[in-house]
Order: structure tokens, then C-alpha cells, then sequence
């Protein structure tokens, strides 16, 4: 989820706090809860300081080792021993279990993203990514903030956000039937495919549709059950070539390879002299572009020129950008 949906949920969990006797009961320990479920509703997310260096180690890294196993048991622990110093008269052990609660649902709502998160390290490094919810949810934002104004208008908080979350769960079970149908009318649509990602929107009924079959790419949206395939490419591997080889071993094409289930490529010869590799993520389509990419440029000696990979919303930009690497 988006920083803002995660900052309102830390504010849910610590109004949800009161209804262990020993938070409601301590105005030290509730002060230390919340800020605890605070910080811990946004600490997973202190790896988008990697986007300072690069867009490729954001890309392999973001939402990984700071969402694993070890990292879900060591904030908990390494927020609570700082909050500990400032709060010295709260409850160790329930500011403790309230931190790792909102640590923990950080976490586990992340999964339910297209993007996902690799929540099992150090046992797998396979991406979770259960594709039903949007990255930012208006849906789960308001009620969040519709929560938040009750308890300011001094509604009982447990009820509240009690009611709340029951609600979001209900919400949740609909958005993975609604999935299931979209997957089912892709399939009576396509028929042929060999695996389908549809990924949601900020919009409730609308999909984005990305499907190989053993031929071809399809790429489309999906209103509730209607289907529409925008475009259609055909499968070519792409060529062992030693420039090839050598575009796929920068950083920024690894980078690309390890986050895009479903791309397509591009070769061309530049005016410049120089050779384009460019790989298109075919799960991201606005307004007819593709801009979610990576792109390589090799001289006739092999060496990479420039690269870049990212969102690019104009060819301009990109260009741009790949002159800024240049330089670098």
C-alpha cells in the first residue's frame, strides 16, 4: 500500500489499541502504542531511500528484505527499545506485541498488491503478489479516514475501527471474487493462454489485463466482466546476439528481468550509431504507451553507452535521462 493508506492505519491500530485494559488504562502506555503503531506501520518502508541511488536498486530491493521474516521480528523490537527510553513508564511487552501488530499488517496487506512483497525471505525469495488490491485503494483510504473522524467526534474507537475492519475484510473477499470472474471471462475471451495477470486499479470494477499464450502477448482492460484486448503481439525470443548478451548484463535490464513476469523487446539501429535495446512491461499500459521500461544503447565495441530503467511517460524524458546516465 501507498505511505498515506499505511500512515491512517497506524492511527486505526493505536484507536484499536484500547481495547487491551493495560493501553486503555495508561496514558503513558497509550501514548507509547501509538506511536509505536505509527512507526511501525511505516517502518517496512524505509527501503524507498534506495530510490536516492538508483532505479534499479530500488527496483530488486524495494519491499524486500525490510518486509522478510527477520526484518517483521526485528522492527517490532528495535522501535519498541527506542520508544522504551522516551515512554520509560509504559508496558514494555503490550507497546511491544501493538508495534509488531502494525509491522506484521504493514507486511501482510502489501501482499495483496500487484506488486508484492518477498514476505518469505529468508526461506524463499519468490514475490507475493496477490494482485487484488490497488497500490493506493480509495476504498480502504476513506473508510480509514471516515474511522479516524469518528473517533475525533469521540466515537468509542474499539467499536469503530472493530466495525471498520470487519468491513475491509468483507471488501477484500469481494475484490478476489471479482478477480476470479475477470481471470474466467479472460480465459472464455483468449482461451488459448498460458497464464493471465490482472492487476487492479484505483478504480473498483476496472482491471488491467496482461496475457501470454504460446504465441502471442495480449494486453487489454477488464470492466467487471466485459473484456477489451487493445493489443495483440506476437512471441519472438529474443536473439543471442553478443550485443544482446551484453545489454542484459547491466544493472538496469537485470533489474527489469527480475521485477517484469510479462515484457516484450526492441531492437533498433540509432542515428547515433549506437544499438538500442529497449524491453517493454507489457502489465502497465496509459494512453497507447507502455512506460514502464528499461533501454540499453552499446557501440560497435560492446560497451554500454547508457542505460536506464523506470516509469517514462514521453520519449523526450527518456532520452533525457539516458544523456543524464551518460554523463554519470
Amino acid at each position: 500500500m501507498d505511505s498515506g493508506t499505511h500512515l491512517v492505519m497506524g492511527v486505526a491500530l493505536g484507536g484499536l489499541a484500547l481495547v487491551d485494559p493495560v493501553v486503555a488504562n495508561h496514558s503513558m502506555t497509550f501514548g507509547a502504542v501509538m506511536a509505536g503503531t505509527l512507526l511501525g506501520s511505516q517502518a517496512p518502508d524505509v527501503d524507498t531511500v534506495l530510490k536516492l541511488r538508483n532505479n534499479a536498486v530500488y527496483i530488486r530491493h524495494h519491499r524486500g528484505i525490510t518486509h522478510s521474516i527477520p526484518a517483521v521480528l526485528l522492527w517490532p523490537i528495535g522501535i519498541t527499545a527506542i520508544l522504551a527510553i522516551i515512554f520509560q513508564e509504559a508496558n514494555v511487552l503490550h507497546l511491544w506485541l501493538w508495534t509488531f501488530l502494525a509491522v506484521f499488517l504493514h507486511v501482510f496487506v502489501d501482499i495483496f498488491n500487484a506488486y508484492g512483497t518477498q514476505a518469505l525471505r529468508p526461506f524463499s525469495r519468490k514475490w507475493v503478489a496477490l494482485g487484488v488490491i490497488n497500490t493506493f485503494d480509495p476504498i480502504i483510504f476513506g473508510i480509514h479516514c471516515i474511522g479516524i473522524l469518528l473517533w475525533v467526534f469521540n466515537f468509542d474507537p474499539v467499536r469503530t475501527f472493530t466495525i471498520m475492519y470487519l468491513i475491509i475484510i468483507a471488501y477484500y473477499v469481494v475484490r478476489f471474487a471479482l478477480q476470479a470472474a475477470v481471470k474466467k471471462a479472460v480465459h472464455n475471451t483468449i482461451q488459448d493462454e498460458d497464464f493471465v495477470i490482472v492487476a487492479p486499479t484505483m478504480r473498483f470494477l476496472n482491471w488491467r489485463i496482461a496475457a501470454k499464450s504460446k504465441t502471442h502477448y495480449y494486453v487489454g482492460m477488464a470492466y467487471g466482466r466485459t473484456i477489451n484486448i487493445y493489443d495483440k503481439f506476437e512471441i519472438h525470443p529474443i536473439p543471442k546476439t553478443p550485443i544482446v548478451d551484453k545489454a542484459m548484463e547491466d544493472t538496469n535490464l537485470q533489474a527489469f528481468v527480475s521485477f517484469s513476469p510479462i515484457y516484450r523487446w526492441e531492437i533498433s539501429e540509432l542515428a547515433s550509431g549506437l544499438t538500442e535495446v529497449r524491453l517493454i512491461d507489457l502489465r502497465y499500459r496509459s494512453n497507447d504507451r507502455y512506460p514502464f521500461v528499461a533501454v540499453a544503447h552499446i557501440d560497435d565495441d560492446l560497451n554500454i553507452v547508457n542505460s536506464y530503467t523506470g516509469w517514462i511517460f514521453s520519449e523526450d524524458k527518456l532520452q533525457r535521462k539516458l544523456q543524464i546516465g551518460a554523463s554519470d
